[in-house]
């Protein structure tokens, strides 16, 4: 049986927790709300983000780090990408020699451009072999509803990977696959949400089907010249971390990110969208640092710079559209 730590009891964090107790490993949840893990542990339930969700029983919660970190040979790290590096810097000295650090965040850090991963090794200072990362098309709450799904596990290190693999290989509902391109793993997840929002705006909006396939035809296209330009593996975006994570996020109703775009592109101002929306929606601050990354490579990404007008320049929904359609088409083959 193996040992696991799992931190953050949002609604991904706690499937991921469920998957992996029901999979026969010891798992244990951290949250910062005792009142939260003190019902997740009498209800098995997770009131607050999985509502009406049985939780295996054997799955235990604590808001103490030392208690869910002793002896764990995973630590799997689920709170918003924002708050990683502050969160990760209070728990180092509990993690235990040794163990693999699992990231299930989508996002680009703020000021540093850096991904997750990347942080994580800067932070908990451990080596790339001992960091892997999920990602795919895994909207939490048909996963927890046991709707059959499938994701990627990914670290430079193979085995890592495979072992990641074995642990949370729920047959026959939940189906992981390896991929030693971490570069390319976190990029499709980081800027899928970044395209969702674009989504989401022009379905706000009233434009059609035509419009939302050539943001995620187009998005695409942006995901994969960052990734050239940061030496991942093109292979990887048309799989289930690139094209498949894409489609999920930019099309399912339960994406945050596709309904934060949809209440913008509705005139809800960015104040009012915050408000009504009680998870983080990620690309809402990393498409500044997606934008950042981009400019750092000198890559050409529109899409995101007219999100980046939109969520946090003022730009108008219409005039973000214009900027799209009205830009010199280039001489690019295939509509690539």
């Amino acid at each position: 049986m193996t040992k696991v730590a799992v931190f953050g009891t949002g609604s991904w964090g706690t499937t991921f927790a469920m998957i992996l107790a029901e999979a026969g490993n010891e798992v244990t949840l951290w949250g910062r709300r005792r009142e939260l893990t003190e019902a997740i542990d009498r209800t098995h339930t997770n009131p607050d983000y999985l509502p009406g969700i049985p939780l295996p029983e054997s799955l235990r919660a604590t808001t103490d780090p030392a208690r869910a970190l002793d002896g764990a040979e995973f630590v799997v790290l689920a709170v918003p990408s924002q708050q990683l590096r502050p969160n990760l810097a209070r728990w180092r000295e509990h993690l235990p020699p040794g163990a693999v650090l699992v990231s299930l965040m989508k996002g680009i850090e703020l000021g540093t451009t850096k991904r997750m991963s990347e942080v994580i090794r800067e932070v908990a200072e451990v080596p790339e072999e001992r960091v892997a990362v999920i990602s795919g098309p895994n909207l939490a709450l048909e996963i927890a509803q046991r709707q059959p799904a499938a994701t990627v596990a990914a670290c430079t290190d193979l085995s890592v990977a495979e072992r990641l693999q074995a642990i949370c290989h729920l047959p026959p509902w939940f189906r992981p696959y390896t991929n030693p391109d971490v570069v390319g793993v976190e990029l499709g997840g980081a800027v899928k949400n970044v395209i969702a929002l674009a989504v989401g705006v022009s379905a706000g909006m009233g434009m059609g089907d035509n419009v939302s396939a050539m943001l995620i035809t187009r998005g695409l296209a942006e995901i994969s010249r960052l990734g050239a330009a940061l030496g991942a593996d093109p292979h990887t975006f048309s799989g289930l971390a690139g094209m498949g994570d894409l489609v999920a996020t930019c099309t399912s109703p339960l994406s945050r990110n596709r309904t934060f775009g949809e209440n913008l592109g509705r005139g809800m101002t960015l104040a009012e969208v915050i408000a009504a929306t009680k998870q983080t929606a990620e690309g809402v601050k990393s498409c500044e640092s997606v934008l950042a990354l981009a400019r750092k490579h000198d890559v050409e990404m529109p899409i995101t710079e007219v999100v980046v007008g939109v969520v946090h320049d003022g730009m108008s929904p219409a005039e973000a559209g214009m900027l799209l359609m009205s830009r010199s088409p280039k001489p690019e083959r295939y509509g690539l």
